[in-house]
Formats: structure tokens, sequence, C-alpha cells
């Protein structure tokens, strides 16, 4: 869906500027997003597969819960709003631990980067996996893993080909934050 996002500077600063989402990534703006990893007590990771009609990593394994932060909204409330559309579950500012913000760039073609600041949560999910509601045009597939697995898998990136490729400095983050609340 194609919807007004905040234009930002490379610090990640606000130009006072709205663009459609599309023209953004055409230009190669930067603008911000929210990232939502959902954890478990036990141990374990919530990643979803994106669907396969996505423009950017059709299937691979990515973050809990993503999306753009539209035009003007609370980031938080972003969070809470996506938390919703993608998987179905409601969640409370409370419920919200921000542990960074991080600026990422990917060139995909000539007229699709992104340049975004991904606002990052994590989310303590306390219900059953299948008690989510996935949202089929954005989310072909929820799964838990144990955090251990998780991080064999991404602090080398080592399996290039299963998960988006976000870094190891970011993964690395997230992995020891999930671990400090555990």
């Amino acid at each position: 869906m194609d919807e007004l996002v905040d234009i930002l500077d490379s610090h990640g600063n606000s130009t006072g500027k709205t663009l459609l989402k599309s023209e953004a990534h055409r230009k190669g703006l930067f603008h911000r997003t929210v990232h939502i990893w959902l954890y478990t007590q036990n141990g374990k990771i919530l990643i979803q597969q994106r669907a396969k009609n996505k423009e950017t990593h059709p299937l691979l394994w990515d973050v809990s819960v993503a999306g753009h932060i539209g035009a003007g909204e609370d980031i938080e409330e972003s969070a809470i709003r996506e938390i919703a559309e993608e998987i179905g579950l409601k969640v409370s500012k409370e419920d919200l631990f921000k542990i960074g913000i991080f600026k990422a760039v990917h060139h995909h073609t000539k007229s699709l980067i992104d340049c975004e600041f991904h606002h990052t949560f994590l989310c303590e999910l306390r219900i059953p996996l299948q008690r989510l509601q996935k949202q089929d045009n954005e989310v072909a597939a929820l799964k838990l893993i144990p955090i251990t697995q998780f991080s064999e898998e991404t602090w080398g990136m080592a399996n290039l080909q299963k998960y988006v490729p976000h870094g190891t400095h970011y993964y690395k983050t997230v992995i020891m934050a999930i671990k400090a609340c555990l």
C-alpha cells in the first residue's frame, strides 16, 4: 500500500517534506520504519516469512513485524498498528521496549532504493503462536525458533538465502537485547 511518509536527511532529521512511499523509494530518500521483534520467556523469537508477492526479499525470513511510519504518525502508535495489522495482536505502548534506531540503505533496483531509519522495539509474546492471525498479503508464514538457532543463523549471516540481510550488527543487537530480557 502506498502511503505518505515523512522525508528525513541522512542523519535522521526531518526535512519537513512528505512524499508517497513509492516516490521515496524511487528517489532513495530517507524515511522512518518500525521493526518489532517478539520473543517468548522460554527463549524463542518470532520470525515472519515475507509474502511471495513482496517487491523486496520475497519469501525470506524477517523481523516479527515491520512497516513504514506514516507521515506525522507517532512512532509507538505505528508499531502498535503494524502489530495489529500483520499478526492480529493487540499491544500497548507499555508492551514496547525500544532498543535503537538503525540506519539502512538497500539498493534493490535502479528505481527501488530503501533508505530507512528502523525504529526497533522488543515486545514479549504472551499468547500461543496459533492464536496469531497473519495478514496474508504481507506474511507468508510465522514461526517461533530458539534464539540460539536464530543467533547461529544470523550472526555470521551463514544462511544468506534464508533471512533478509539486515547485517550482523543489527542482528547481534536484537539478540543481545532479547537475551537481556530473559
